[in-house]
């Protein structure tokens, strides 16, 4: 009904900027809060920033000031902008989104499948 689907992962070097997408797409109604989660190797996912649909941010201190997230309500997008990479950024990056869809009238917790982000040192 809802997809989520990332984008703009890739390998950089420490110090470097890469830019993510991700595109919610289906029968949407709304789109409300959305976010930016990780994953590295043997560790559990966790939050990075998120982004109320008034535009309120939140940010995990450890990426304060280095990265940015930002949305675009009429292409039901989230994008994270994230500058001075370092090599422990390196981790798979999830994107969620609580949508309400039509068709039934639904709200749910929506996830994409990530995208590997690599910061070599």
């Amino acid at each position: 009904q809802v997809q989520l689907v990332e984008s703009g992962g890739g390998l950089v070097q420490a110090g470097g900027s890469l830019r993510l997408s991700c595109v919610a797409s289906g029968r949407i109604v709304s789109v409300n809060v959305m976010g930016w989660y990780c994953q590295a190797p043997g560790k559990q996912r966790e939050l990075v920033a998120t982004i109320l649909a008034d535009g309120t941010t939140n940010y995990v201190d450890s990426v304060k000031g280095r990265f940015t997230i930002s949305r675009d309500n009429v292409k039901n997008t989230v994008y994270l902008q994230m500058n001075s990479l370092k090599p422990e950024d390196t981790a798979v990056y999830y994107c969620n989104a609580v949508v309400v869809s039509r068709d039934p009238i639904l709200q749910k917790l929506y996830w994409g499948r990530g995208t590997q982000v690599t910061v070599s040192s």
